[in-house]
Order: C-alpha cells, then sequence, then structure tokens
C-alpha cells in the first residue's frame, strides 16, 4: 500500500483510489475488530468551572473619570483544572438578601476562554459611575450575587456596593484585569 502519487490525471487517480481502499480497509477492520493502526488518545475536555468550584473575592474600589471601578476574583479550589468563558451574572442586593435595581449588564468586549488551573484566578471588572451623575444613586447594597458564566448557581460576598446614574456594567472575566 505504499504507492506513491504521481503527477498527472492517470497517477493522481490511482494515488486516489489507494487512498480510497486504505479508509475502506481501515473502516472494515474496525466493523470486525481488527485494526492496523492506533490513534493517540485525545486529552480530556477541561470542564466549566462552576459556583462549587470557585471562591469569589473583591479587590479595592478605584476611581477614574467619574466612574468607580471594583475587581472581582474567581479563584479555582478544585483539584482540576476548569475554565470560565464569558460573562459572570451580577446583581446588588440588600441585607435580607433581595435584589436592589437591575442587574449589571455587560461591558460588551470581546472574550476567550480562561482555564484555571488548581489554585489560579481570573478577573473581572465592576463599573459604575462615582456618584450621581447623570441621575440618582440606589441604596447601597450589602452583597453581591454571582453566577459564574455558564453556571445556574450562585455565590454572594458581602460587599458595600452602591449603582449610581443607572450605570451598572461587568466586564468578562479574563487574566488582564479588563472591563
Amino acid at each position: 500500500m505504499n504507492e506513491t502519487i504521481r503527477s498527472g490525471k492517470t497517477g493522481a487517480r490511482r494515488g486516489v483510489a489507494v487512498l480510497t481502499a486504505a479508509a475502506a480497509l481501515a473502516g472494515a477492520g474496525a466493523l470486525w475488530g481488527t485494526t492496523t493502526a492506533s490513534a493517540a488518545p485525545r486529552p480530556a475536555a477541561t470542564h466549566t468551572c462552576s459556583a462549587s468550584n470557585l471562591r469569589v473575592s473583591l479587590g479595592r474600589a478605584e476611581g477614574a473619570a467619574g466612574s468607580l471601578y471594583e475587581t472581582v476574583r474567581f479563584t479555582n479550589t478544585s483539584k482540576s483544572s476548569c475554565a470560565l468563558r464569558g460573562y459572570p451574572g451580577v446583581s446588588v442586593l440588600d441585607s435580607a438578601h433581595h435584589q436592589i435595581g437591575k442587574a449589571a449588564t455587560r461591558s460588551g468586549r470581546s472574550y476567550g476562554t480562561v482555564t484555571l488551573k488548581p489554585g489560579h484566578s481570573a478577573t473581572s471588572v465592576l463599573r459604575t459611575t462615582n456618584g450621581p451623575i447623570g441621575g440618582a444613586c440606589d441604596k447601597p447594597g450589602s452583597y453581591l450575587r454571582f453566577y459564574p458564566p455558564a453556571s445556574t448557581s450562585s455565590i454572594t460576598v458581602p460587599a458595600k456596593w452602591k449603582t449610581c446614574s443607572h450605570t451598572f456594567q461587568v466586564g468578562p472575566v479574563n487574566t488582564n484585569g479588563a472591563l
């Protein structure tokens, strides 16, 4: 079956015929339980990080150009790698765990998949205005509720957060601290 593919129509047809015959024999071998070659096993896909695999913590709030930014850190607490892709869901809760105002809107920034080894972290950034610039502020919350990307379970973190001017944005999970 070591046929050399020659140039020209006849040689090309013969090469295609040899390749087709080899594929048919390989398929027949699979049907009858015999194989002539084995493929390397595929690596297992990294599972999506769930709320139970993550610890969420907040960084220090910083202001710039009329905005207030808060870094959110997602740390993998499991014993295996997991992946995050996209935007977390975020809402502000009062002391009785009732939602205040609307959930955060997405910043619109593009994103990729972030794979977290055990103990490693990725971040997302929250943004509101630094006071009532163009609108009133909601009452301050006591907690922030986070839904990791692709998760229906949440993580609640104590936080004094106040949304102002109807501006509450979240950036995608990433490794460079971008909104």
